[in-house]
Order: C-alpha cells, then sequence, then structure tokens
C-alpha cells in the first residue's frame, strides 16, 4: 500500500498480569484502506483494537495513529486525538435511557459547544447516511431490531466526521441478509467518505466482500498480512483451515482463488 501508514504499531506486548496476548506485535494501516483483523479466539484482536485507541496500556512498544504516538500521552492529549475516530463496539454499546439522535448527539455535546438545532440536523443526516429512516431517531434503543441497533452506533460513531472508523464484530448477532447489507454499507461509506476502516471479525463473508487485507493474529502477533490471495495461499495450519473449511466455499473463498469444484 503506498503512503504512510496512519497506524502504525511496533513490537507491541500486552498482558494481563502474567498472561502475555501480544508479544513484539507489529503491524500498518494505510489511508483510505479497510482492514480486517482475524485469529482465534483469545487472540486478542478485540485487546489490539482498544490498545489502538488508548483503552489498554500496552507493557512495551509504540502505537502511532495519524502520526501521533499514543502511548504516555495524557488523558487530555488523547481526548484531543480521539475525535479523530469513530468507535463501534460489538454489541453497539448504546446508551439505554437516551434516544436514538441523542445518542449520536452524545459525541457531538461531549466535544463541541453547537447549538442543539445543528445537533439535531447533524444527527438526522447521521440516520440517513446510515439507512435509517428519520423517525429512527425519537425511539429508543430497546425499540430496535440488531440491525437497526448497529446502524445506530455507526451513525454515532460518525458523528465527528472521524478519519478512522474502528469497528468490533460489526456483523455479530446479524442474520446473513442483514450481515451482508451492513458490509456493503461500510464499503460504499469508505467510498463517500474516505475512511479508514480497521475491522475486527470472524465473518468470512466479510472478509471477502468488504476487506482490501487481512491481517491473522496467531502466536501472540500477526503472522500474515495481505490480500484474499495471500490468506488462500498460506501454508501456516490455522490460516489453513480457516481459509480452506466449509465455512470458506459457502463464502466462495476457492472460486475466488481459481480452485475447482469442492466435493
Amino acid at each position: 500500500m503506498p503512503g504512510n501508514p496512519v497506524i502504525k504499531v511496533r513490537g507491541l506486548k500486552t498482558a494481563f498480569g502474567p498472561q502475555v496476548v501480544h508479544d513484539n506485535l507489529d503491524i500498518d494501516v494505510y489511508q483510505g484502506e479497510i482492514i480486517g483483523v482475524v485469529g482465534g479466539s483469545g487472540t486478542g484482536k478485540s485487546v489490539l483494537l482498544r490498545s489502538i485507541i488508548g483503552l489498554l496500556h500496552p507493557v512495551a512498544g509504540s502505537i502511532e495513529v495519524l502520526g501521533k504516538n499514543i502511548i504516555g500521552m495524557s488523558q487530555y492529549e488523547l481526548l484531543e486525538l480521539a475525535v479523530r475516530w469513530g468507535v463501534l463496539f460489538q454489541h453497539g454499546a448504546l446508551f439505554t435511557s437516551l434516544t436514538v439522535a441523542q445518542n449520536i448527539e452524545a459525541p457531538l455535546r461531549e466535544h463541541t459547544k453547537m447549538p442543539q438545532q445543528l445537533m439535531d440536523e447533524i444527527a438526522s443526516y447521521k440516520l440517513s447516511m446510515v439507512g435509517l429512516p428519520p423517525d429512527a431517531g425519537a425511539k429508543y434503543p430497546a425499540e430496535l431490531s440488531g440491525g437497526m441497533i448497529k446502524r445506530a452506533a455507526l451513525a454515532r460513531s460518525l458523528a465527528l466526521d472521524p478519519d478512522i472508523l474502528f469497528l468490533d464484530e460489526p456483523t455479530s448477532g446479524l442474520d446473513p441478509i442483514g450481515a451482508a447489507a451492513f458490509d456493503g454499507l461500510i464499503r460504499r461509506l469508505r467510498d463517500a467518505l474516505g475512511l479508514t476502516v480497521f475491522l475486527v471479525t470472524h465473518d468470512l463473508d466479510t472478509l471477502h466482500a468488504v476487506c482490501d487485507r487481512i491481517a491473522v493474529l496467531a502466536e501472540k502477533r500477526v503472522i500474515v498480512i495481505g490480500a484474499m490471495d495471500d490468506m488462500l495461499a498460506c501454508e501456516h495450519p490455522w490460516v489453513r483451515e480457516y481459509f480452506h473449511g466449509p465455512r470458506s466455499r459457502a463464502a466462495g473463498l476457492h472460486k475466488a482463488a481459481g480452485d475447482g469444484p469442492q466435493g
């Protein structure tokens, strides 16, 4: 990928007490790409995301986001930088006591001093951007379907017009039709807004349909990174099992790689 990385992780070590999750992990993420992070259970996919956005503090290593090393940043400095990214957590993490519109306005209220009328207009625009009807803004999260919750949370993550979007298992819990629609939405938003998307997922369909590159976590580090063809050619046992198993055939990966018919 050309240009300088907007996310640059070097020598990352994260641990919880004696349990080491990452050790000497390196990864670059480039402007405008959608990168999917995948790995087995316990490999620390969400831990990596949370480390990059400053919610977890690594034992060692450096993390640069948008040219700034977040390690050792003060809380104020981190908050200043955090307005340039949006985060969609796995289950949406909407405030249940607020309406959808109020949820979208929460980052605006926290980081700006704009008048209520302007916040309402922005919330309405963001709802439209993610494909939700205007009347969704007045509803509470409990009144929404799983797919609508994901879209509402996505609208909130876009409230401040971020440069980078972090998505943690964005299609988890969605039916196949809803997941495919959400995948398409992510790609359209990236193309329209010039976003860089860091996407943690286990969904092979998402990896195939959306991601420009894929990073595989195993053995406490990134063991392979590249396009889908690189994943299919990799001989590492876990990578081979994951990308050549029954689910890969359902996702059309073998056909994409030029393999013959699967028996």
